[in-house]
């Protein structure tokens, strides 16, 4: 037990259409920086929720995604069909990039280990990076040695009590089983139902944090060489690529609307609409990102977090007001 007392150690969430109603508020009361969100389930759901939680999630603090599918083939072929689905829905509704964590949820009876490993198989021929979800009781059904080659993250459910739960989970309940990375220990963190998780090894941290290395060194300005130069070298803007795989550019400012434009709580035009605003409206932003045909502004709110606007077309370079 000491020795896990060592390793890092992070609180997650994992959200579903089940957390559609959870606030940017929520999230900041939730305090974490990382979730997993729900794409798909067999060959015949894809959540509807998906960008309104990442976007709402993303504005409430966290910083950090990664995805599952809940899996329910009980062959090698279904296996293959369901991976699919889940890719290519991964890639149409939230643009996944390279490295993505991705995560098979499985949870019910009669799924092969076989099935499991051609499934991870296909998401790490796809180029992310894999993780095996279960509950304790499954666990015995699995032959989890098989597994390992091919999984990049082993994240195990096994809750101490229905009460809800804060954010130090009771290690004396730890789910004793070999290479866990993440401990899913309660449906209901901090009252808010929404399930919490742990993160027990480096691994858990780090390969979660894969698809996300440029967003964080993205944060910091490129350094310049130094030069015998008679004048200062004007310094570089900051950049970041975010969780979308967009790129922004620090750049403070104010935008004037000319016409009726939607604030969304995501960077997409399908990001859900937070309110609308009339022409002669200003709008302080800090940010651009020139990305899917339009120019974007990012305006801070004075409570935490930011919305979003369209201020230009890409294409034509035609403004929807003016800048100063």
């Amino acid at each position: 037990m000491k020795e896990r007392e060592t390793m890092a150690r992070e609180i997650f969430i994992d959200l579903s259409s089940f957390q559609k109603d959870l606030t940017v508020d929520d999230y900041k009361k939730l305090g974490v920086k990382k979730a997993i969100v729900k794409i798909s389930e067999s060959t015949t759901y894809v959540n509807p929720y998906i960008h309104d939680l990442v976007d709402k999630a993303a504005a409430g603090g966290v910083n950090a995604f990664a995805f599952y599918h809940f899996g329910r083939f009980t062959n090698d072929a279904q296996a293959v069909n369901e991976a699919k689905y889940f890719i290519d829905n991964s890639k149409a509704k939230i643009s996944v990039k390279p490295k993505t964590l991705m995560i098979l949820d499985a949870e019910i009876n009669g799924m092969p280990t076989s099935s499991v490993i051609v499934f991870l198989k296909a998401l790490r021929d796809a180029g992310f990076r894999t993780g095996f979800y279960t509950g304790k009781n499954l666990l015995a059904s699995f032959d989890l040695e098989a597994i390992k080659p091919y999984m990049d993250f082993f994240w195990l459910a096994s809750y101490p009590t229905v009460a809800p739960a804060d954010k130090n989970p009771d290690f004396n309940y730890f789910p004793s089983a070999k290479y866990v990375d993440a401990w899913q220990y309660t449906d209901n963190l901090l009252g808010m139902k929404v399930d919490g998780s742990i993160t027990v090894t480096d691994n858990g941290n780090d390969v979660f944090n894969a698809n996300n290395s440029s967003q964080s060194s993205g944060n910091k300005p490129v350094a310049q060489p130094s030069k015998p130069a008679t004048s200062p070298t004007p310094a570089q803007p900051k950049t970041w690529v975010d969780a979308q795989g967009d790129k922004w550019v620090e750049e403070h400012g104010t935008f004037i609307s000319n016409t009726y434009i939607n604030l969304r709580w995501g960077a997409k035009t399908i990001s859900s609409v937070a309110t609308t605003i009339g022409p002669g409206t200003e709008i302080k932003y800090d940010a651009y990102s020139n990305h899917d045909g339009y120019v974007w502004l990012r305006q801070p709110r004075s409570g935490g977090g930011y919305l979003y606007l369209v201020g230009r077309n890409a294409y034509t370079h035609e403004p929807w007001g003016t800048f100063k």
